[in-house]
């Protein structure tokens, strides 16, 4: 069938790739082309397989998943698996579909393989609102879904990612972190800043024709004149 999804397992469990495999046997789109026990195998199965997806366990001997996966986002579409410890995934940075938590659930599994898309398909898909970020606080970690976040700000080469649950970092440009955004959702009101829109409660006017957000949670940013015109559209005008 050429509609079957050429995927790849990557987790140095045997174990694991095998619940996995089981999980997968469930939908039958999916075609399991290779297994690999670390990163050398794997990148050694792309290769040789060229599959479209990728499961990647984080924690493996030598090349992390996470290594791994800077190394072949431009090859395949790529899902995290994690234990859900420390790490500090970065979805947007890494292009990642997605990330499951170990033990794997069948319906979040189903929901992230519906997001799969053609190899032919080319464009990047903007990421859903309830997508989720595994995001570092301190020593937690916690997952925080894009409808909490109210903003990202360029810091450097990090963006720093504002939610109700505190500020974190991920490694990443806002241009790339904009590709994946919804813009109906979301907005990039000057070179440093992409707001949500519905975290917006007012709209004013600054200096030199451009506007001052006012959010939710109280803070202001400011808005910059040739993105000012297209936000008041966006807000109905105000």
């Amino acid at each position: 069938m050429n509609n079957r999804i050429r995927t790849l397992l990557v987790d140095d469990e045997r174990l694991a790739r095998a619940e996995l495999r089981r999980l997968l046997g469930a939908h039958p789109q999916v075609e399991i082309v290779a297994e690999a026990e670390h990163a050398d195998a794997a990148l050694a199965a792309l290769d040789q397989h060229q599959p479209e997806l990728a499961f990647l366990d984080i924690r493996m001997p030598g090349i992390s998943g996470l290594q791994l996966a800077a190394d072949i986002e431009d090859r395949c579409q790529f899902v995290f698996c994690t234990a859900y410890d420390s790490f500090a995934i970065d979805a947007f940075g890494l292009n990642a579909l997605d990330y499951l938590v170990k033990p794997v659930d069948p319906e979040r599994l189903a929901r992230t393989l519906a997001r799969v898309q053609p190899r032919s398909a080319g464009a990047t898909m903007a990421l859903p609102m309830e997508h989720g970020l595994l995001l570092k606080f301190g020593d937690s970690a916690r997952i925080v879904r894009l409808r909490e976040i109210d903003r990202f700000d360029s810091v450097g080469n990090h963006a720093a990612v504002h939610t109700p649950h505190g500020l974190a970092y991920v490694l990443s440009s806002l241009s790339r972190i904009e590709q994946r955004l919804d813009p109906a959702h979301f907005f990039r009101v000057n070179r440093s800043c992409i707001l949500r829109l519905d975290a917006i409660r007012s709209l004013e006017p600054d200096v030199g024709a451009g506007l001052v957000a006012r959010l939710a949670n109280g803070s202001e940013v400011e808005v910059s004149r040739r993105a000012a015109q297209q936000l008041r559209a966006r807000m109905g005008g105000v």
